[in-house]
């Protein structure tokens, strides 16, 4: 039996339980990102083991175009193996679970005619599932997520002296390929130079992206493990290892060929429009499309700010060590509480689990045997008079009476003695009214010199200005100058509280002469523009 297309359509709707009026096409446009959530539903539904068994079936052949008959008949042998629940191999089962997944988004719903011999064998054969393509990616994160070990990530160093000959190869490729582009663009030679400036593009980034991966795994794995308190000796010889000697290796290696790197990435900003020019957009697939790393100026910028610090904007780099300090300084902290007495680990941790393991496996009479021995707190023997005050009541058991509270000093060290010394006064309103009136005067000294430069505008060059206000102008002139690629693009600044905006353009004879009481201030080459009228506004005064 043939049915047509609409009739086709309406069983469609039936069985999948979709809008069979919207397009399949429809369904793999840009959502937003509550939509996009919705991809990760299945990972927490009751049945999340036969999702994710019906997932890993589409995922695992390119083009998976399956049927609800063929996806039952795939869950059935896992449902022997025990890898699913009884019953969900059942076909009404396996449709309602592709009509969620078709809902959440994961699946999308095919077209294909079939000649079938009833309606419940064309119901079961005509309705078709591909997977869309962010449910696989889902997929893939969620395959790799559960094969991931606990332990530490090794980093990739070996990538690094990689990622360095690379953008040097990147360069060398880049001048070939428009030496061969100005002889003849369309011949042979300019496209095979292209392509070789393509794959050396497409390395890098690659090889950048899993070093980037493999160092932020090991430091996340790192912060949850020195931050403990509970750390037996065994486990501190094992991080101070790994901290001592891994870490200081790895650092090594990227401070070595870091400025290698950061040579040749500035070598490679003067020409990055040449060099994203070459790279071009994929026309064939259309302006819609998810390129490939490095083929974006946003791209380049990454791989930069990864290496290379900027005002206001630390590099990786720079957070690597800044990471490695302190972990260093956790580790140290918990070898001086292990060896000082002061903290957890030498303390009665390991007795009092073993307590509890003979409580554990002891009978009633045992355990009140145990709890006298290890406590002393034995039936009631008065042989002398009893105290004038004694709130204890003979009647209720030690188990079932007020709970005294153990300071820390007796539980880690089994002492009284008291330790340390007396914490500092913490509220102190001298000191309080000091600096507040220190920042008053502060942001008065920066209004009043902002306020002169607004006042200044373009009359700046005949101007002598304070000192106040010419730090503010340096302030602003070097944010101005760091927004540049080059020293031939124009930059700009803004006051981020006052209403003062500093512009810096490059003009070839123009010179910008500032005086000021501590000297004259000379830009060459560049023109220096002031708008704004540096007052605060009003919401931010408020």
């Amino acid at each position: 039996m043939t049915a047509p297309d609409h009739e086709a359509d309406v069983l469609r709707a039936g069985v999948a339980g979709t809008a069979a009026d919207v397009p399949a096409h429809a369904l793999d446009d840009t959502r937003d990102d509550g939509q996009r959530l919705q991809l990760f539903a299945y990972l927490q539904a009751p049945e999340h083991r036969t999702y994710l068994a019906i997932m890993r079936l589409f995922t695992s052949t390119l083009l998976a175009d399956l049927s609800a008959g063929e996806v039952a008949a795939a869950l059935a042998a896992a449902e022997r193996e025990g890898r699913v629940a009884p019953g969900e191999s059942d076909v009404d089962t396996v449709i309602d679970r592709l009509k969620r997944l078709v809902k959440w988004g994961n699946l999308v719903v095919g077209r294909r005619e079939t000649i079938a011999s009833s309606i419940a064998e064309f119901q079961h054969g005509s309705v078709r599932y591909q997977v869309s393509k962010l449910a696989v990616r889902v997929q893939r994160d969620v395959d790799a997520l559960l094969r991931v070990p606990e332990g530490a990530r090794e980093v990739s160093r070996e990538l690094l002296p990689a990622i360095d000959r690379g953008l040097a190869g990147i360069a060398s490729a880049l001048s070939e390929a428009l030496a061969a582009e100005g002889r003849d663009p369309r011949a042979k030679v300019a496209r095979q130079a292209r392509e070789r400036l393509a794959e050396q593009v497409t390395t890098v980034f690659l090889q950048h992206a899993e070093l980037a991966a493999t160092v932020r795994d090991f430091y996340a794995y790192l912060g949850q493990v020195v931050t403990r308190h509970q750390l037996a000796p065994e486990e501190i010889s094992g991080f101070r290892n790994l901290l001592v000697e891994y870490i200081q290796m790895v650092v090594e290696d990227v401070l070595r060929h870091t400025e290698s790197i950061a040579g040749s990435l500035a070598g490679l900003a003067g020409v990055r429009g040449e060099l994203l020019r070459l790279l071009g957009p994929a026309d064939q697939l259309g302006t819609d499309v998810e390129r490939a790393r490095g083929r974006t100026a946003a791209d380049w910028q990454e791989l930069t700010d990864w290496f290379v610090d900027s005002p206001g904007r630390p590099s990786q780099v720079a957070a690597l060590r800044e990471a490695t300090a302190r972990a260093i300084g956790s580790l140290l902290a918990s070898v001086k509480r292990a060896t000082s007495g002061g903290g957890l680990v030498p303390g009665r941790r390991g007795e009092l689990l073993k307590l509890a393991k003979w409580f554990d496996g002891a009978d009633e009479a045992t355990a009140h045997q145990l709890h006298s021995a290890a406590f002393g707190l034995h039936s009631a023997r008065h042989l002398q008079p009893a105290p004038d005050y004694d709130t204890d009541n003979d009647k209720v058991s030690w188990r079932d009476g007020p709970v005294q509270d153990v300071t820390v000093s007796v539980r880690s060290r089994g002492d009284r003695g008291a330790r340390g010394r007396t914490s500092r006064v913490l509220d102190d309103p001298m000191t309080e009214e000091t600096l507040l009136a220190q920042a008053r005067e502060a942001d008065q000294k920066r209004s009043a010199a902002v306020a002169e430069l607004a006042a200044a505008g373009s009359r700046l060059g005949e101007e002598r200005l304070s000192p106040d206000a010419l730090g503010v102008l340096c302030e602003l002139l070097t944010l101005a100058m760091a927004q540049r690629e080059g020293s031939d693009e124009q930059g700009t600044a803004l006051d981020p509280v006052h209403r003062l905006r500093v512009t810096v353009r490059p003009v070839a004879g123009q010179h910008t002469e500032i005086a000021s009481a501590a000297g004259v201030l000379t830009l060459r080459d560049t023109v220096l523009e002031l708008s704004g009228d540096g007052a605060i506004p009003q919401e931010a005064a408020r």
